[in-house]
């Protein structure tokens, strides 16, 4: 974004109402972090997780912080996440919502009450389980005052409403703000933790445990990935369109190239968050059971230091960047459209071949996307591991954040782009009134 299009942005009252709105509801989602939920001791919760480590604090992380306090928000919006996923999977199993999905605003809106359904009963079910977890002793002997029915009850109550409180929240800013609303509500809460990051990165330098020039070629990584993160976000495959001359009346219309961009990425910073949402479901069971054998297992085999972690976490980052630009893109839909308007590829037949041509081109754009989503989110795991870099690296975090900024600042310009048309066709009314 340029610096005019900042200095217009101040002109715009409607548009500076809507980012006015996203940073108040971003603002009361935070203050919702920082309220224990009753009946805990959030002291020992921070004890307990200044001393663990690995699913936690990528669980952490993605609450913003709740969960090391154990706050109302604690859950955070995974439930949400969840219930999204599963969803739009049934959808390739279920007729119905495949129909929902292709009847426009009112279907979105018959599936959105289903996620939202499907939310509490998934926020319910994970309230209990942390409420047991935590009379259990797993989070310290002396996390819970009362323990019995009615603080599993109060427990589950609190933290179901406040997963959809925060389910509301990011619709109202999705809406009414500016933006993805469930998006920035992952993107407020990780950007949170960037100033604790930074003190523990400059204890590690003070205490000699990590290199002053150790420090610079991390942050110079850092950069250079933001970088990488940026250029395969705005790249795109250009597919060209030729439309025939068509004869109106008198006059010959139409006619002229023009292109179906394709981006590299399609499914932006989706396929990373539902692959590190479904990996944290069996370490919540873990955590929040009695089984030891199955906390072993997890401990053992699916920490995210391990192979088997990182294998099933690149191979869902895949499988999501191909389902999720499924649902996005249907090549028999865009085939039929371009040849409705009179368009054909230069080269390939309208029809099915045009339909052919497109899947295979997205299947190879995909590829790329996926590939790259993959590399940038177990890069982590890399430095920590083979390079002994003992600053993890948040590689799934940093895509997040540069991603749901990317997409935000393009809404932004999008809504700069439509107030600058409507000036011009206003301006060319009132001189078209005067010239009469």
């Amino acid at each position: 974004m340029n610096p005019g299009a900042v200095q217009n942005i101040t002109r715009i009252p409607e548009l500076n109402r809507r980012i006015l709105f996203t940073f108040a509801m971003l603002g009361v989602y935070r203050v919702g972090c920082a309220i224990p939920t009753p009946g805990i001791d959030p002291e020992e919760m921070r004890r307990f997780f200044a001393d663990a480590g690995g699913v936690l604090d990528l669980f952490n992380m993605f609450t913003g912080g709740a969960l090391e306090q154990l706050s109302i928000f604690a859950l955070g919006i995974m439930p949400y996440i969840s219930s999204s996923i599963i969803l739009q999977l049934l959808t390739v199993v279920i007729p119905r919502l495949a129909e929902l999905k292709k009847e426009g605003e009112e279907g979105r809106r018959v599936v959105t009450r289903y996620t939202r359904y499907l939310t509490v009963i998934l926020a319910v079910l994970q309230g209990y389980l942390m409420a047991t977890a935590l009379e259990s002793g797993i989070f310290g002997p002396r996390t819970v005052f009362e323990p019995g029915l009615q603080f599993r009850l109060m427990t589950m109550i609190t933290l179901t409403a406040g997963t959809s409180f925060i389910m509301w929240l990011g619709e109202q800013i999705t809406e009414r703000g500016i933006g993805n609303g469930i998006s920035l509500v992952i993107f407020s809460g990780i950007v949170v933790s960037i100033p604790s990051a930074l003190t523990n990165l400059y204890d590690l330098i003070r205490t000699g445990q990590l290199e002053p020039i150790g420090a610079i070629l991390l942050f110079g990584m850092m950069i250079a990935i933001v970088g990488a993160i940026v250029h395969f976000e705005r790249s795109q495959r250009r597919i060209p369109i030729q439309y025939a001359r068509r004869v109106v009346g008198r006059q010959v219309v139409g006619g002229g190239m023009s292109y179906f961009p394709l981006k590299l990425n399609v499914a932006g910073v989706i396929p990373p968050i539902f692959a590190s949402s479904l990996l944290l479901l069996p370490a919540q069971l873990g955590q929040w059971t009695d089984a030891s054998v199955v906390g072993d297992f997890l401990s053992d085999y699916f920490a995210p230091s391990m192979v088997l972690y990182n294998v099933v976490y690149v191979g869902l980052i895949i499988f999501f960047a191909y389902f999720y630009t499924g649902v996005m893109i249907d090549p028999d839909d865009v085939a039929e459209n371009i040849k409705k308007n009179g368009g054909y590829i230069p080269g390939i037949r309208p029809g099915q071949r045009t339909a052919s041509y497109i899947h295979r081109v997205l299947n190879r754009t995909t590829a790329i996307g996926a590939v790259y989503l993959a590399g940038v989110c177990i890069l982590p795991v890399l430095l920590a591991g083979q390079f002994n870099v003992p600053f993890y690296f948040g590689g799934t975090a940093l895509l997040i954040v540069v991603g749901v900024a990317l997409d935000t600042v393009s809404q932004v310009e999008a809504h700069l782009v439509t107030r600058s048309y409507d000036s011009f066709v206003q301006g060319v009314r009132i001189r078209g009134r005067g010239n009469r």
